[in-house]
């Protein structure tokens, strides 16, 4: 076994029996439901937004299993990585060694194995209804229709013949016709070489993987580089993929549903709206056009679906974007010690770095380097190693005792931005860093930070449960 066939940090203080990293579906919710992290939510509940507002409620505390929904035979599952600490659990990592685990996954992907038995294929309809076939949720209000909004889109390099694994928002508009929101990335790349061809782009949907695989889908790595090997770094092996039945695309064996197909050349079709990361509405426009050519699935298969600007939405996109800037300033800055995709700013938009300072004017130098490795970014905050980024109330009171905007503000002004930004023009807007670090040269007493004596090794918990229904004029009077 190679030293990147396990994860390098297990959890601390459990040796040989440390976690191992979930490799399927079930598995995870094996995990979630011995946790008491999965709820499962009464049968027949409606796909036409009361699956998703279940799910929203329960965001980030427990995900949802939902048998028969709108009396369907396949269930619904949703919320499935709607917490940072879970998603250490199924890499078997402390929640601190999440980014550089999949990084290292990302550095030292594994090939995967090609197997001819599959459970994905138990089942193989050649004769397409979606809408009959999938519980198929609309989520937001006024979401265009019914969505995919889990599947990993798996597309071949028309020239090199390497897969790119991502996701994208596919809204049904035929019994065998997807509407697909193709942004400026590698699948785009890809179609846009079989079109110029005059070729349709062969593709399949993979509906019901493991955390790791999602997680995996949102690398940013280099085109031709196949994110089911980085699936297979993070869950210890070679993930195990079959054949597709209408094209040569290979997609993970252990899959609950793949829906097969190709985007056509010269084809764009109204899609949208559809509730976004960033909690407004992508438009409706003209988007590329998927034609389905087979679905395949398993006997008792489970639909994943992820409500359009929940968690689940957000943090996919957070580790795997934190993890390459975090490698990216780490290269320029060896200072820089933690980055944090926040909540408040969408877990796109909002950066906070954490830094060891060395000089004046340093914080500067690492917004920029953050503006360069992500044009998503809007605001970028830095702030010494006191303070913890991943609690908004420290940050927030680092910029309001250390940060004067006369002298610790940046402004980036015309700036390419994120297209799902609407306060953003077209694409263009502004970019803001904020220098929330302590003058190096500063007095002792005038940065330092008040602490009682003692504090952090009170046991609150004991307190709190030994204490709990004392009538306070009897504790007085013991």
């Amino acid at each position: 076994m190679t030293k990147h066939e396990m994860p390098p940090k297990a959890k601390r203080g459990q040796g040989d029996n440390a976690p191992q990293p979930v490799r399927t579906l079930r598995d995870w919710l094996d995990h979630l439901q011995a946790r008491g992290r999965l709820a499962i939510i009464k049968p027949n509940t409606d796909l036409k937004f009361e699956v998703a507002a279940y799910a929203k409620r329960l965001d980030g505390v427990r995900a949802t299993l939902f048998p028969q929904p709108s009396g369907h035979a396949i269930p619904v599952v949703s919320g499935l990585v709607s917490d940072r600490g879970w998603m250490a659990d199924a890499m078997g990592v402390e929640p601190a060694d999440v980014l550089d685990r999949f990084q290292d996954a990302a550095l030292h992907p594994l090939p995967w194995s090609e197997t001819k038995s599959a459970p994905v294929q138990e089942v193989v309809h050649r004769q397409v209804n979606l809408e009959k076939l999938l519980p198929l949720p609309t989520h937001n209000e006024h979401d265009g229709g019914p969505y995919i909004s889990a599947g990993l889109m798996i597309t071949r390099n028309p020239k090199t013949g390497k897969q790119n694994v991502t996701i994208h928002r596919c809204q049904v508009n035929g019994p065998n016709r997807l509407g697909v929101l193709l942004l400026p990335r590698h699948t785009l790349t890809f179609f846009q070489m079989a079109e110029e061809a005059g070729q349709p782009l062969d593709a399949a949907i993979v509906i019901g993987v493991d955390p790791l695989t999602l997680l995996a889908s949102q690398a940013i790595v280099p085109l031709d580089q196949d994110e089911l090997e980085i699936a297979g770094a993070l869950q210890g092996r070679s993930l195990p993929v079959t054949k597709c039945l209408t094209s040569k695309i290979r997609v993970p064996a252990e899959a609950e549903i793949v829906v097969e197909g190709r985007f056509l050349p010269g084809v764009r079709e109204p899609e949208g709206p559809f509730g976004e990361f960033p909690q407004y509405y992508g438009p409706r426009a003209d988007r590329h056009v998927m034609e389905v050519t087979a679905v395949t699935h398993r006997k008792d298969a489970i639909l994943h679906t992820i409500v359009g600007g929940g968690l689940e939405h957000q943090l996919l996109g957070a580790i795997p974007k934190e993890a390459t800037l975090l490698a990216h300033l780490k290269r320029n800055f060896p200072n820089v010690l933690d980055v944090h995709l926040s909540p408040g700013g969408v877990m796109r938009f909002h950066l906070y770095v954490k830094i060891k300072k060395r000089q004046e004017g340093e914080a500067k130098n690492v917004m920029m380097g953050a503006f360069a490795g992500s044009f998503d970014l809007k605001h970028v905050t830095v702030v010494d190693d006191d303070v913890d980024i991943h609690n908004p109330t420290e940050v927030e009171w680092a910029v309001a005792t250390r940060f004067q905007a006369d002298r610790d503000l940046l402004i980036v002004p015309e700036s390419q931005g994120s297209r799902l930004d609407p306060s953003n023009r077209d694409g263009v807007g502004a970019k803001m860093g904020i220098d929330a670090t302590k003058p190096l040269k500063a007095e002792a007493m005038t940065f330092k930070r008040i602490r009682v004596p003692g504090e952090e090794t009170i046991d609150i918990a004991d307190i709190l449960k030994r204490d709990s229904g004392t009538d306070w004029r009897k504790a007085l009077k013991s």
